[in-house]
């Protein structure tokens, strides 16, 4: 006879709609936001260079989502980074940020437009005011996948984000993404910090507007 399996099908019942409420640790961070501060530290050929950028990011919750019995509240964002005082986007990302409460994980899927998706994680506090997530390459689960240019060139190997929730109603962010670049014996870290300050709430999700 066949070993009995657990029930990878059936949702949960009287879920509660107002992703807003159930966001656990990702709650302080709903709305939009907009930081001048920020600093990214990157590979050129002649070594590492700073560069100061200014960033505004929307974050949004979602409707809760559900993959059979799991459930999910999360926000869906948007950032948005230039140099000062320029226009051209100097970086652009997509994705959402994913609270499972039965198990206390939070999930951070990331999209940008140079080929390359990660989706980090971590084991996070309902009331923690500060997590750190990691995705790392090669794994089935918490990757990284990138085209083959990166790949080849400047292949990511590690990927960490550090946010801490301030008292203040801010919050900041501290990146490390680890490269191994073509030619280079030692890998680079390329690193990206900013600290935001809200100037928008967040728009309730769908299901209770």
């Amino acid at each position: 006879m066949n070993a009995p399996t657990r029930d990878i099908y059936t949702e949960p019942r009287d879920v509660d709609l107002h992703t807003l409420a159930n966001l656990g640790p990702l709650g302080p961070m709903a709305g939009v936001w907009e930081g001048t501060r920020g600093l990214d530290v990157k590979p050129k050929a002649e070594g590492p260079k700073k560069q100061a950028f200014v960033e505004r990011i929307s974050l949004q919750p979602i409707d809760p989502v559900t993959n059979g019995p799991q459930l999910l509240y999360g926000l869906r964002y948007h950032t948005h980074i230039t140099k000062p005082d320029q226009v051209k986007t100097y970086h652009e990302q997509v994705g959402y940020w994913l609270w499972e409460p039965a198990t206390g994980c939070v999930m951070h899927t990331l999209t940008i437009p140079r080929g390359q998706v990660a989706m980090a994680a971590g084991t996070v506090a309902a009331d923690a005011r500060s997590f750190e997530l990691v995705a790392t390459q090669g794994l089935e689960t918490w990757g990284i996948c990138s085209a083959p240019f990166l790949q080849e060139a400047f292949r990511t190997t590690e990927f960490r984000i550090k946010v801490t929730i301030n008292d203040d109603g801010t919050w900041g962010y501290e990146e490390d993404t680890v490269l191994q670049i073509q030619g280079q014996t030692e890998p680079f870290h390329h690193t990206d910090r900013n600290l935001l300050r809200r100037v928008e709430a967040p728009t309730p999700n769908p299901l209770v507007r």
